[in-house]
């Protein structure tokens, strides 16, 4: 028997050379072959599974006298399936066994026959899942005194920590491919999201453009959109859907499909937002008690005129920031759409003036929440409105106060800005 320190040194070289594999194929060849060769004297090694299987049946999933190892996660097919004899109810009775006298045990016709010649001595190693043996360690012995079997218990303990930790390994792996393919497939979305915006600011006469669009995961719920009208007119559309991720990419999705398929030029705000609103609620939202809505803020600017006119369905009060003064937008405010499909949006009218702007925006820039749980809000936006500037640099102005407020910590909620000055 090796001394205490030489099994510890052999412990310590195999736990060292399993923190190293990501595997658990490998880890478990490196955990059997420093078993038998070191911790335990064993002169072959038995793997058995039942995993979705029924008594008799069950597959050899390792055996060392294999010149090649299969990998039971991934070849499953390739692992003989047995039926009956001593494995069988040795693997089912869901408890350690050691057999001394292994020949005299072993019938003529049993199928474990081949795996077993020359053995003496044979210890069963139970894994338990959920409270069963689903698979099993075999250690085989030439020679029976070998082993002394006050080291059984500790082997049996030995053998399901390993196989809990093979488990966890797997599990990772799962974890790790479902997420690669989520990952991917929620990268495709955010691409076709972005593929709804417009590709290019409007040039429209009298005004100048800016946008920053900012979703909190690859794909988000904000919605901004631009509609040529005649008489150079431009209708502007800011929308945030409840909620976030892909479920709110879709329904932003739905939401841009039907504003585009509005009957006629988008040009009455009011009526744009109510036909919006009723086929989301006939079709999509359709009284959901989970709270699915979107809150949606449609302009039309006449740059002729420099009048902006425009309704609101329970979105965040536009700033109008003025050469002398910084206010809310005045406006009435319905229902967010999809929520009430009778409800109306009245619409407001706005004279503007050359060196004004109006800055719309989702409600993730005043709802940033910085360490303390306390939320920018309309004010601190308007401090950063304050310095008077071109779109551009107003956006720049606004994120920079927002990045500051939070601590530059991550998004928790889409941040949409469209800013127009007028000129």
């Amino acid at each position: 028997m090796p001394s205490w320190q030489d099994e510890l040194a052999q412990v310590v070289a195999a736990m060292r050379d399993l923190s190293r594999e990501k595997d658990p194929f490998v880890a478990s060849q490196v955990y059997s072959e420093r078993v038998r060769n070191g911790l335990v004297p064993a002169d072959e090694y038995l793997g058995l599974s039942r995993r979705g299987l029924e008594f008799p049946q069950f597959r050899i999933t390792r055996y060392t006298g294999w010149k090649e190892s299969v990998n039971p996660w991934k070849d499953t097919a390739r692992l003989p399936l047995l039926s009956g004899g001593l494995l069988a109810d040795l693997l089912y009775a869901d408890e350690p066994t050691v057999i001394e006298d292994l020949p005299a045990r072993l019938a003529a016709d049993d199928p474990a026959r081949p795996y077993v010649e020359g053995i003496e001595m044979l210890v069963t190693l139970p894994n338990y899942d959920d409270g069963v043996a689903l698979n099993m360690g075999i250690l085989l012995l030439k020679d029976k005194r070998k082993l002394p079997l006050e080291r059984v218990p500790m082997m049996v303990w030995q053998s399901n920590l390993f196989g809990r930790s093979t488990l966890n390994l797997v599990l990772r792996q799962q974890v790790k491919d479902a997420y690669d393919t989520l990952d991917r497939e929620l990268a495709v979305v955010g691409e076709i999201q972005r593929s709804l915006l417009p590709a290019r600011l409007p040039e429209t006469p009298n005004a100048q453009w800016a946008v920053h669009y900012q979703t909190s995961q690859r794909a988000g719920g904000d919605y901004y959109d631009f509609f040529p009208l005649a008489d150079q007119r431009l209708g502007i559309f800011l929308a945030d859907v409840s909620g976030h991720g892909t479920p709110a990419a879709v329904m932003m999705a739905v939401t841009h499909a039907i504003a585009h398929t509005y009957c006629g030029p988008p040009a009455p705000p009011g009526e744009v937002l109510s036909h919006v609103n009723r086929v989301l609620a006939k079709h999509y939202t359709k009284g959901d008690t989970a709270g699915t809505f979107v809150t949606a803020f449609y302009a039309v600017f006449d740059p002729r005129q420099r009048t902006l006119t425009y309704a609101n369905a329970g979105h965040p009060q536009p700033r109008w920031r003025r050469p002398d003064k910084i206010c809310g937008l005045s406006c009435e405010s319905g229902l967010p759409l999809g929520v009430d499909p009778g409800e109306l949006y009245p619409e407001s009218q706005t004279q503007l003036s050359p060196g004004d702007s109006v800055i719309l925006y989702t409600d993730g820039i005043t709802e940033a929440m910085n360490a303390d749980g306390q939320l920018l809000g309309a004010a601190r936006l308007d401090q950063a409105l304050a310095p008077s500037a071109d779109p551009q640099s107003t956006v720049k102005n606004i994120m920079e106060s927002v990045w500051s407020f939070t601590g530059g910590s991550p998004l928790t909620d889409d941040r949409t800005l469209v800013v127009m000055e007028v000129t």
